[in-house]
């Protein structure tokens, strides 16, 4: 079997393009990949255009080994972001050609399930007002869809410092949530590296109250050491990861022993194998794994099967549940989540297929998302 094509395809939607990928084989089976850029499509699609012509092409799937090695030596650069989304959905895509041609589902190819069903928590739920009424109201429509975890950024447009009365904003609105679900739904913290370490470890102890199960991302991605310093003043477990994009990169993390859990993303990391050999180098450290997912319904679907034979997983994140419903029409099959969790993914190969009508239907949007703006968590993202 050797791949003769790769079609990209962009759906776009009110903050954020999800690009995906068919690989088509000369045995006419097809598999699907995805990737979600923030504000780099286009990036995304011209590593693509030059990849496939000189990595891809004539590569036999079933070899993933070989074709992700190729395809992060032989450019001869540093693997980065945009490289190791791009591999990402090629090699995703080859998962699924080898779980339809083998009539298996994707995690029994991985070592085959560890758990009957995946504990999933909700983001993307509080797109509303910034007031504690507005946040519990929306904490409790999440919990009647069947979350029994909740993530929030309750910090609005925070950079390094907080003034006073943005502190006590931010706890109020944590304390509504808690109140509003009770003290058996899970409530997780999301800082998206807004803070210097002073701030993350002040508003962690105001928040410790409140009983979150992390604080995501306190500081930014790029000094661990400052990491570590939160890590060790908290009682609160730290994740982070979503922006390491390579295992290499995730060695002195672990070698610091800054972080209790550990987010990559599968799409960004280099694809499912990638993130499988990565969760179990963590596992050495005792650390958990709680896949980042800001992607559509073929990355929702690939974070299934990594999670149903991972020992060390923890929870997955899940956004379209509140997104525009035909987010997750465009590639129908992934389950529902029930009572908290996801059942297994069904297959053959990741389970789902694009629905071209779809993505004609919502093409492309030029849009920029920036996370520091006024209001960014309506996700209304403004026009690029």
């Amino acid at each position: 079997m050797r791949i003769v094509d790769v079609k990209t395809y962009v759906l776009g939607t009110a903050w954020r393009n999800l690009t995906f990928v068919e690989v088509h084989t000369d045995e006419g089976i097809t598999g699907v990949g995805e990737a979600r850029m923030l504000n780099h499509t286009d990036a995304l699609l011209g590593y693509l255009a030059e990849a496939v012509p000189n990595h891809v092409l004539g590569s036999d799937p079933f070899q993933i080994e070989d074709l992700v090695f190729r395809m992060m030596r032989n450019d001869y650069a540093r693997p980065d972001y945009v490289m190791m989304s791009g591999i990402a959905a090629i090699e995703i895509a080859c998962w699924d050609i080898m779980g339809k041609a083998l009539g298996l589902p994707v995690y029994q190819l991985l070592g085959g399930a560890v758990r009957d069903r995946i504990k999933a928590y909700a983001n993307g739920w509080y797109t509303v007002e910034r007031t504690p009424e507005e946040f519990a109201e929306a904490a409790r429509r999440a919990v009647a869809r069947g979350y029994r975890a909740l993530k929030l950024d309750p910090f609005g447009a925070g950079y390094y410092e907080l003034e006073l009365e943005e502190k006590r904003r931010v706890v109020a609105l944590v304390e509504a949530v808690r109140e509003a679900v009770g003290p058996d739904v899970e409530i997780l913290i999301e800082m998206h590296g807004r803070f210097n370490p002073a701030t993350a470890i002040e508003m962690a102890r105001l928040l410790e109250p409140y009983r979150p199960g992390w604080i995501e991302e306190p500081v930014p991605p790029h000094n661990l050491a400052a990491l570590k310093k939160v890590a060790e003043q908290v009682t609160i477990p730290v994740a982070t990861g979503e922006r390491i994009h390579t295992r290499y990169d995730f060695r002195e993390l672990f070698e610091l022993q800054a972080a209790d859990i550990i987010q990559p993303d599968i799409t960004h990391l280099g694809g499912l194998l990638e993130t499988k050999k990565l969760a179990a180098w963590a596992d050495a450290y005792y650390i958990l794994v709680a896949p980042h997912n800001v992607c559509g319904p073929v990355g929702t679907a690939a974070n299934l099967h990594l999670a149903a034979c991972t020992t060390n997983f923890k929870i997955q994140e899940h956004f379209n549940d509140f997104a525009e419903e035909f987010v997750k029409a465009a590639a129908p099959g992934v389950p529902e989540v029930v009572d908290g969790f996801f059942p297994l993914p069904s297959g053959p190969g990741l389970g789902v297929q694009l629905d071209h009508s779809v993505l004609e239907q919502h093409p492309r949007r030029r849009v920029f998302f920036n996370l520091f703006a006024e209001n960014w968590h309506r996700r209304q993202a403004e026009r690029a």
